[in-house]
């Protein structure tokens, strides 16, 4: 897909739409979770069951490597009580698996679904991802879907899908350092607001985008703007807030607080903004790690909320649950937070075609 023309209308969907399914990668990288990976797969199990046993008629399309790891993710999730005929086990190999990054972006094109295929480089900082680099196209012979190349200038756009948020109207949210920080994690060497803007254009249908500066503090992947600012419904954004001011994250915060001051939706109109708290800060063998309410996954039938043993727990599923229209259930993620992620960065969704 050129970033100057496409052939039929595109748009990216909101993730509160009407979903197909989730994609999910069984964990099989215990270097992902180095000393803690015993807990991982009971984690995982949870996520997969509070999908796939809800009423929302949504699936879980689940990555296994091979037979072994099946047969374990099997016994794992039939002991956690998941509906195992809800659950569709895909041979996949990864390298990590994080389907957030790596896996399918669905679009609508004109009346059909398509995936547009964006390049992926493990952030420009592992040397291991040609496995998770040919996820989308496994995903498109799966479903037998057309998976379009998105390319600008000639060359494939490198790009993740915690990066962004959109509200499925045209407007998206991402950050000026994941995208264009000249040496640090340099995804496409060169690219400019301009160059970007044009790609969200011509891939995804959006035209306004809502450029914010930086992301929060021990967040491996530079600057994802799904660790601390997502669109709740098409006019409204919830965005995290550290009230400490000896705490890095209260300036990186109240410095996109004031970018959103001045932002305007693809109408003109200024979106909604609902300030959501952050628990304390989160170490765990002398590493800052990226706790965040914000990093939830919208599914059919609930809202699925990193949770971390903290007092802001209760606050944060109390904002979240005046925003939703549906249920908004805590998972403890203490543990799964060590990998440098949570439960959006771990999921991708497919909507319904």
């Amino acid at each position: 897909m050129s970033a100057k023309a496409t052939r039929n209308p595109v748009r990216l969907p909101a993730e509160w739409e009407p979903h197909a399914a989730t994609w999910i990668t069984w964990p099989q990288a215990p270097g992902d979770w180095p000393g803690k990976f015993q807990p991982i797969p009971w984690a995982f199990a949870e996520i997969i069951r509070k999908i796939a046993n809800a009423d929302g008629n949504e699936r879980v399309r689940l990555a296994v490597a091979d037979e072994r790891v099946e047969k374990a993710a099997r016994g794992r999730l039939r002991k956690a009580g998941a509906d195992l005929s809800r659950i569709d086990f895909l041979r996949l190999p990864t390298d990590r698996g994080w389907m957030r990054d790596c896996g399918p972006c669905f679009v609508q094109q004109g009346e059909a679904l398509a995936i547009a295929g964006f390049g992926f480089d493990a952030w420009s900082k592992y040397p291991e991802f040609a496995l998770d680099a040919e996820v989308p196209a496994f995903a498109a012979r799966r479903l037998g879907l057309p998976l379009i190349p998105v390319l600008h200038e000639g060359r494939q756009v490198t790009f993740e899908g915690g990066a962004l948020d959109i509200n499925g109207r045209g407007t998206l949210v991402t950050t000026e350092e994941c995208c264009l920080h000249p040496d640090i994690q340099v995804r496409n060497p060169g690219f400019t607001h301009a160059d970007y803007e044009a790609v969200f254009k011509a891939a995804l249908g959006v035209g306004n985008t809502l450029w914010l500066a930086n992301g929060i503090a021990g967040d491996d992947t530079h600057g994802h703007v799904d660790d601390f600012c997502r669109f709740v419904d098409a006019r409204t954004l919830v965005l995290c807030e550290e009230k400490n001011p000896a705490d890095p994250n209260h300036g990186i915060l109240e410095e996109n607080r004031e970018r959103l001051e001045q932002a305007r939706l693809e109408d003109g109109a200024r979106p909604e903004v609902v300030r959501l708290p952050m628990p304390a800060p989160l170490h765990f063998d002398g590493l800052r790690l990226p706790a965040s309410y914000a990093n939830f996954l919208i599914t059919n039938a609930c809202v699925l909320v990193p949770t971390f043993n903290d007092p802001n727990d209760r606050l944060a599923l109390g904002v979240l649950s005046e925003v939703f229209d549906r249920p908004v259930v805590g998972i403890h993620a203490v543990d799964l937070v060590w990998g440098l992620g949570t439960i959006h960065c771990l999921t991708r969704q497919e909507p319904r075609g």
